[in-house]
């Protein structure tokens, strides 16, 4: 389904891997790491010959076809219209789902922001407001920066059961959250220097030994979850 290989660049360094139809996959590394910069490459933001999507390459596929197999969400919403609505700006959203804004905005329990300026909404309210785009614009893939990001509890829990659930085909989510990663149990993509270096089942990355690899004595599997040890 998508494909890259052997892509490197100044940050990046000799990135190859596959995802198949329906998979879904977590990517870990620390701030630095490359993980915003790989995801550019992968939805063609950053034009590249060895990004592969459905057996075409990404950069000879029309935008608008494009549009339908791969969506980026950003970590930051930004928009520049200071009077637009949050319903006015799900409804542009809004390319091949059935689904009305007004539903998604139900889902989200974002009802009494509907009529609100999206540059008014706090940073917890943009970034469920980025995810409703997601499930409006309903392409192939979506690929998700840190969409847990400035989010209370309730609203990361939230967040969760969207991610978990089946309102996207298939995801590729970038985050530093790993009992999400770990609570999720999709495959994980480590990258460390601008270097993959593993790609394997949520099983094998959360082995203690594993985490032992990576993290040190900082982070550990505590019953069914992972916490930092302060």
């Amino acid at each position: 389904m998508l494909q890259i290989n052997n892509y490197s660049n100044a940050i990046l360094q000799h990135i190859s891997f596959e995802l198949e139809e329906h998979e879904n996959l977590i990517v870990l590394g620390s701030n630095g790491a490359g993980k915003s910069t790989l995801a550019k490459v992968l939805c063609g933001i950053t034009p590249s010959s060895n990004v592969s999507i459905y057996g075409q390459k990404l950069q000879n596929i029309p935008s608008k076809e494009r549009t339908k197999l791969i969506n980026y969400i950003p970590a930051k919403l930004e928009i520049f219209d200071e009077y637009i609505t949050l319903e006015e700006y799900l409804n542009l959203s809004r390319l091949y789902t059935n689904l009305e804004a007004k539903n998604i905005l139900k889902l989200l329990g974002l009802e009494k922001l509907k009529n609100k300026p999206c540059q008014e909404l706090s940073s917890g309210e943009q970034q469920l407001t980025m995810l409703a785009t997601a499930v409006l614009h309903n392409a192939k893939i979506t690929i998700f920066d840190e969409p847990t990001a400035n989010l209370d509890p309730k609203k990361s829990r939230d967040v969760f059961s969207l991610l978990k659930g089946d309102m996207y085909q298939s995801k590729i989510i970038i985050t530093h959250d790993l009992n999400l990663a770990y609570r999720l149990g999709y495959k994980i993509l480590y990258i460390n220097k601008g270097e993959i270096t593993f790609f394997d089942s949520s099983k094998k990355f959360f082995h203690p030994l594993n985490l032992d690899k990576y993290f040190g004595s900082s982070v550990k599997k505590v019953e069914n979850f992972i916490v930092v040890d302060l």
